[in-house]
Order: structure tokens, then sequence, then C-alpha cells
């Protein structure tokens, strides 16, 4: 039987267990995830129901025997770490605010700290892709604009040199969707070509008044913008980036408060998590089903 919660809130660790209580749970779910009930068999071409083989994690057509394997191209794949530990890590990953350490899956399962890691990181990649590519807003929308600095410690001064921190730049449509991209550089010419290629020609952007961001509306964009050096946090024309400071906020939070350090080079991966979480807030009941469901065939 498939995954279905039929409420808006998250679902809670009891319901879960009531769906997934065993591994052979697990893998039907999974099988019925990526093939359905029935489809057309690689070797027969006949429409078939497949059943389950017994002594194996595989299923068999019941016209010709052909087998398909659930785990197969998935990170479940040659794992020996049970498919219900998987289910329950992801479990863990879309019931919590701030994220999830891999020393608190270590401690929950039993496993290695290495196998935890490798759990929160496949599921961190795959929560990162379910994110949509396509572009934000568009004429008679608002998108904001801003960036922050994450991770390591400042050294030296000046705009241009931020020692071993990230820049992340956030682009969130007012009553849509967020994007998160690391830059390296925030100059007049690569915060333009970023915006440009996130941001459709027509939309109203709002941003503060960092250097980066000058002379927007030369490119088929209107901008207004906020001053926060004079304490400005909006405008009577709806400029303002308070939006995307709380997600920042958020973000810090979970980076400091939860895995304390986390690298450059791992960093766009736990910004997808934390995006996919903040695009999916309005509707937690929804994010386990699409996270499980990101393994279709």
């Amino acid at each position: 039987m498939a995954y279905t919660i039929c409420m808006s809130k998250s679902p809670t660790i009891r319901k879960f267990l009531d769906q997934f209580p065993t591994e052979d749970a697990c893998l039907e779910h999974l099988k019925l995830t990526r093939y359905g009930e029935r489809h057309a068999c690689a070797k027969c071409g006949k429409d078939a129901r497949y059943y389950r083989v017994s002594t194996r994690k595989v299923y068999s057509c019941e016209h010709c025997g052909n087998q398909i394997a659930p785990m197969a191209g998935t990170p479940f794949e040659r794992t020996r770490t049970p498919l219900r530990d998987w289910f329950l890590v992801m479990f863990m990953f879309s019931t919590s605010r701030n994220g999830v350490a891999a020393k608190e899956v270590e401690r929950q399962l039993g496993v290695t700290y290495k196998t935890a890691w490798r759990m929160c990181h496949e599921i961190r990649k795959y929560m990162a892709a379910l994110e949509s590519d396509d572009p934000l807003g568009g004429i008679g929308e608002t998108v904001e604009i801003d960036e922050t600095i994450v991770g390591g410690s400042v050294s030296g001064k000046g705009n241009g040199y931020m020692g071993n921190k990230t820049i992340v730049v956030g682009m969130l449509e007012r009553g849509g969707e967020l994007v998160t991209h690391v830059v390296t550089r925030r100059t007049k010419v690569a915060m333009h070509a970023l915006i440009s290629a996130n941001v459709l020609p027509g939309t109203t952007i709002s941003t503060d008044e960092m250097g980066g961001y000058k002379d927007l509306d030369h490119n088929g964009f209107r901008h207004i913008r906020v001053n926060h050096n004079r304490g400005q946090y909006a405008t009577k024309d709806g400029a303002g980036v308070n939006a995307l400071e709380g997600f920042w906020a958020q973000l810090k939070r979970g980076i400091n408060g939860t895995h304390i350090h986390v690298s450059g080079k791992h960093l766009p991966k736990y910004l997808g998590e934390f995006e996919y979480r903040y695009n999916m807030r309005h509707v937690p009941h929804l994010m386990l089903p699409r996270l499980m469901a990101s393994f279709a065939r």
C-alpha cells in the first residue's frame, strides 16, 4: 500500500511505524513507488503483476518470470543497512526543522558514524535534486534577492576578501519558491548574470543597497531597494528582504546548532535540504511521500 497521510500536519512517528512495521513493508512500498501495481514487462512485453521472490529482495513477472529489483539504482543498492533504517532517517529529515546530524543518526540507529554520514548526504542529495530549476517571477511578481555568508572565519578586510567563508545568494518569489546558489563573487557582472539566469524579465526585484545589484533596472527588471544602513527594512513601494532574512536565520540555526560546521564543499547539499524544507513548509505532510517518490525509475 502506498504511503498516504490524509492531513496537513507532519506525520507522527506512530503513523510512520504503523505504515512501515517491517523490512518487507518498506520493500513493497519502494516497488509500488517505482513500478506501480502493474507495468509492461521488459522481457515479454505483457502487462504484468509482479510477485515477491521469497528468498531475495526481487519481484518476478507473473507471465515469464523476469525479475525486477526495487532497490537497484537507488542509494539502498549494495548497502547492508536495512531499508527500514533508510526510511526512518528520511522521516527524521522530513519532520525536523533544523536538520539532522549524522551523530544523531548514529545514536538512533546504532550504526557507525561513516554509515550515518553517508545516509544523510545521500538523502540531502535527493532533496536538493527535487527542487525546480524553473525561473522565478514574471510580470506582476516580486522576487526578493539577498546574500549571506556561511561558515569559516573572517580574515582580512574589504568586501572582496572573505577568508574561508562561503557566499550564498538567495532568491525568493513572494508567495512562491526559494532558490539558493553558492557564489564566489558578488560583483555587478557576476550578480547580474546570476539573476538574469534565474529570474524572468518584467519581475519586480527587491534588494538591499549592495553594489552588485546596481542598474538591475537596465536588464528588464523593476528594481526596488531598502537601505539597511539607515535602519530601513521595508518601504512603501514594497521593498524589503525580510522573508529571505528569516530563511537565513533558520539556515544558520540549523548549521550552527545541529551541524556545528559545514564545509564549503558540501554546503550546496545542505542548502538543498533547507531549501526543500522551506518550499514544502505549507504542506509538511507531503515532504516524506515526495522524497520517497524521488527514487522513481
